[in-house]
């Protein structure tokens, strides 16, 4: 009861704009004085969007040269119109494209099976810098001479080299060039062990 005498004193203070009921128990309805109810009978107003947003606005429609030499160019037939592009490029000064090199990058399932086939192809020509060298077998009786060589050239400790020396066959450098690769297997033979380069 408290609520509804609360209701009646606000709508006897309120401004004249705002009009209030009390329709019972805890029911207050709030009507502005200028809303009027929408005619059930009435559609919604349905505004055209664009298809794509353009963040410049409308723009004018194109002058009628270049409805024609569009018109002119889609006439061309398909050898010609691969021509328009370099053409222009080189009557507007546009510098020209260089193709990235993905040497060294690993693109995964992104680059597709054809890309994989190409990037192979290409390796292939090319001749290779990077070797890896491989100790392959040592004797027992030089093993300490071997594990020394191999302390050498790979800044092991004395129990990483023995356990990498027991792992045989075993890559003991990779990504050298052919004379570190050369020299490093011409150490390990005069030690006593047997290494190839890969």
């Amino acid at each position: 009861m408290k609520l509804i005498a609360i209701a009646r004193r606000a709508a006897v203070h309120s401004r004249a704009s705002l009009r209030f009921e009390v329709n019972g128990f805890l029911q207050v309805r709030c009507f502005q004085h200028d809303f009027v109810p929408r005619e059930p009978s009435v559609k919604p107003t349905k505004y055209k969007y664009p298809a794509f947003y353009d963040p410049y606005g409308p723009r004018p429609p194109p002058s009628e040269k270049i409805v024609q030499l569009a018109e002119q160019i889609a006439a061309l037939p398909l050898e010609e119109r691969r021509q328009i592009g370099p053409a222009l490029g080189l009557k507007l000064s546009h510098p020209k494209l260089e193709t990235i090199s993905t040497e060294g990058m690993e693109l995964g399932s992104a680059g597709g099976g054809g890309a994989g086939a190409g990037a192979a192809k290409v390796e292939e020509k090319k001749e290779k810098t990077a070797f890896d060298v491989k100790l392959e077998k040592f004797d027992a009786a030089a093993k300490i001479k071997v594990i020394k060589e191999v302390r050498a050239f790979t800044n092991l400790g004395l129990k990483e080299a023995k356990e990498l020396v027991e792992k045989v066959p075993v890559l003991l450098k990779q990504g050298v060039t052919k004379d570190e690769a050369n020299s490093i297997i011409e150490k390990i033979k005069a030690a006593g062990g047997s290494a190839v380069m890969e």
